[in-house]
């Protein structure tokens, strides 16, 4: 049985924390994460968030957004620094882990680059897939699923409680 599901928030950086305090939730039980969690810094109301992810689950934090100026628009994501996440959490997966989190199934897995293959490789080897998506990106994930995925509301209880019931024997 495949084990995967997704979350979606819709308030800005909701997601991120949500996705990092579950994170170290799982930690805290001994159970064996993989993957990356995002955090956001320099929030300011006139200014762009920026972006780095924590490599888990105790590897290096990484900047993947790049700063276009003030008054520019479309992507953030700077290729090269997520290149650079891409391998440091694929050098992760060569020891046992429970679990594998991806702070955000994004255009870039959309369309089959980003970590869709390290996803791909956490499902064959039996973890415990958890996503963060959004609308725009969730029937991709659904499809790259098999329709096997479930959709686990944005709060802390109900994504434990999930992993606890797929993970149950």
């Amino acid at each position: 049985m495949m084990k995967i599901a997704y979350t979606m928030a819709h308030r800005r950086g909701e997601l991120d924390l949500l996705l990092s305090e579950l994170a170290a939730r799982l930690e805290q039980r001994d159970i064996k994460t993989r993957g990356i969690v995002q955090t956001n810094t320099g929030c300011d109301t006139d200014k762009r968030c920026d972006m780095d992810v924590q490599v888990l689950p105790d590897g290096p934090v990484i900047r993947i957004s790049q700063d276009l100026g003030k008054e520019a628009r479309g992507c953030r994501l700077d290729p090269d620094a997520m290149a650079t996440a891409i391998t440091e959490v694929s050098q992760t997966l060569n020891k046992p882990y429970d679990v594998f989190l991806l702070n955000k199934f994004g255009k870039q897995e959309a369309e089959g680059r980003g970590f869709r293959d390290l996803l791909a490789e956490a499902l064959d080897s039996g973890a415990t897939v958890i996503a963060g998506t959004n609308p725009l990106n969730a029937e991709v994930f659904e499809e790259f699923a098999g329709g096997m995925a479930t959709q686990v509301p944005a709060n802390i209880d109900d994504l434990l409680a999930w992993y606890d019931a797929v993970n149950a024997s």
